[in-house]
C-alpha cells in the first residue's frame, strides 16, 4: 500500500490537446508558445542528434554558464531540471517532510500541493485577494512548522502578479528557516519595469530560490527544461536529490541557443502583449453576460463566468471545443466557474473570441 500522504495526492491534470471527437482544433489549453521554438534552438536540437548514444552532460555545464551569462549569475548556483516542475519538487523534497508545512496561495500552481504531499508535508492554502496572492494572508498562515512558501509570480492559472514591494515585504516577514520559492515561469513576458525583484533576492538572501522554465516564451515545452537560482547551500541540498542526467543533450543544446535569442523573445512578448489586451477587451465587452477577464501578466487570460449563467464556464468549454478551440476548464483547482485561455496566434485569438460571442448570444 502507498503511504497515506501519497494516497492523498490529486494527480496533476494537463490541458487537453484533442477534442472529444478527435477533430483538429486550436490548442489554447497549455500556455504554449504559438510561434514554436526559435530557429536557432531547432537547429541546435537537430545537430545534437549525432550524439544520441552518449549520456548528456550530467552537470549541464554549458547550459548553466549560458544562463549565468545571460542573467549575471554565478553558474555554480544554477540548478536545472525537467521543467521548473522538478525544481519545485526538489525544493519541497530538500526542505520539507513529515510534520512540516508547505504554504501557498489559493489558486496557486497545482504542483505545489503535490510537491508537499509527495514528501509527507502538509499543504497549507492561504486565502487569495481577488484571485491574486495576498501577502498578509500568507504571513498570517505561517507557523513554526512552515518550511517552504511557494509564490507563482505571475501566477498560474490566474495570471495575476504582485509587485517588487510586496515580494520584499513577504520575504521580510518570513522566518529565516523558511525557504521562499518564487516561481517565475512567466517572467519573460514582463517588461523590465515590472520585474518583481525575485532574482535579486535569490542573489543575496540566504532563503530565496527562484525558478524559471524554457517551456513558455522559449517554446521548448517538449524538452522539459527548467532552472533555478538560489543560495549555494540551498542549491547543494537540491542537487543531492536531483535525478542524474535529468536534462537531455538535445534539450541542453536547444536551451543554450534559445536563451541567447533576444530578438525572438522580444517578438513573442510584443505579440502576447497585443493579443492578450485585445482578448481582455473583447471579454470586457461581454460583461453584461456575466463574463470577466482577470487582468493578466502571463501568456493566458483567466475568464470567469457567472455560476448560474446565462453561459456557464462548463457550457462555454464544451461549446468552444465544438467550435474548434480547446481551453482549460478548472473545476479541479477550485475554479469551476472559469476558463483559462492561452494566447495563440492572431487568427486563433480572434476566432475564439468570435466563437465565444456566438455562445453568449445563443445563451440569451
Amino acid at each position: 500500500m502507498p503511504k497515506a500522504w501519497i494516497d492523498a495526492i490529486a494527480p496533476y491534470v494537463p490541458g487537453r490537446s484533442t477534442t472529444d471527437d478527435g477533430r483538429k482544433a486550436a490548442k489554447l489549453s497549455s500556455n504554449e508558445n504559438p510561434f514554436g521554438a526559435p530557429e536557432s534552438a531547432r537547429a541546435a536540437f537537430v545537430e545534437a542528434a549525432s550524439s544520441l548514444h552518449r549520456y548528456p552532460d550530467a552537470s549541464a555545464t554549458m547550459l548553466r554558464e549560458a544562463i549565468a551569462a545571460k542573467f549575471s549569475l554565478d553558474p555554480a548556483r544554477v540548478i536545472y531540471g525537467t521543467g521548473s516542475d522538478e525544481i519545485l519538487h526538489l525544493a519541497a523534497g530538500a526542505f520539507a517532510g513529515v510534520g512540516d508545512e508547505v504554504l501557498f496561495s489559493r489558486y496557486g500552481f497545482s504542483v505545489y500541493p503535490i510537491a508537499a504531499r509527495r514528501v509527507g508535508a502538509t499543504p497549507v492554502e492561504a486565502p487569495d485577494s481577488d484571485y491574486a496572492t495576498d501577502v498578509d494572508a500568507l504571513l498570517a498562515y505561517v507557523t513554526p512548522r512552515t518550511r517552504v512558501v511557494f509564490v507563482a509570480n505571475p501566477n498560474n492559472p490566474t495570471g495575476t502578479m504582485i509587485g517588487r514591494r510586496e515580494i520584499a515585504r513577504l520575504h521580510a516577514g518570513l522566518p529565516e528557516d523558511c525557504l521562499l520559492v518564487i516561481d517565475q515561469a512567466y517572467a519573460e513576458f514582463l517588461s523590465p519595469e515590472e520585474d518583481d525583484g525575485g532574482l535579486e533576492l535569490a542573489r543575496t538572501a540566504p532563503n530565496v530560490l527562484i525558478t524559471r522554465t524554457f517551456s513558455k516564451i522559449y517554446g521548448l515545452a517538449a524538452e522539459r527544461i527548467g532552472w533555478g537560482y538560489g543560495p549555494a547551500r540551498v542549491i547543494e541540498a537540491m542537487h543531492k536529490i536531483r535525478a542524474p542526467f535529468n536534462v537531455t543533450t538535445a534539450g541542453q543544446a536547444a536551451a543554450i541557443a534559445a536563451v541567447g535569442d533576444d530578438a525572438f523573445v522580444a517578438k513573442v512578448r510584443a505579440h502576447n502583449d497585443q493579443w492578450r489586451q485585445w482578448l481582455e477587451d473583447e471579454i470586457a465587452s461581454l460583461g453584461n453576460a456575466g463574463l470577466r477577464a482577470i487582468p493578466s501578466k502571463a501568456n493566458f487570460v483567466l475568464v470567469t463566468f457567472a455560476p448560474e449563467g446565462p453561459l456557464t464556464a462548463e457550457a462555454a468549454y464544451v461549446g468552444l471545443m465544438e467550435a474548434g478551440y480547446i481551453t482549460r476548464w478548472l473545476p479541479g483547482q477550485g475554479l469551476p466557474h472559469a476558463l483559462r485561455i492561452s494566447i495563440g496566434t492572431a487568427e486563433e485569438v480572434q476566432g475564439l473570441a468570435a466563437a465565444l460571442r456566438t455562445l453568449v448570444g445563443k445563451a440569451g
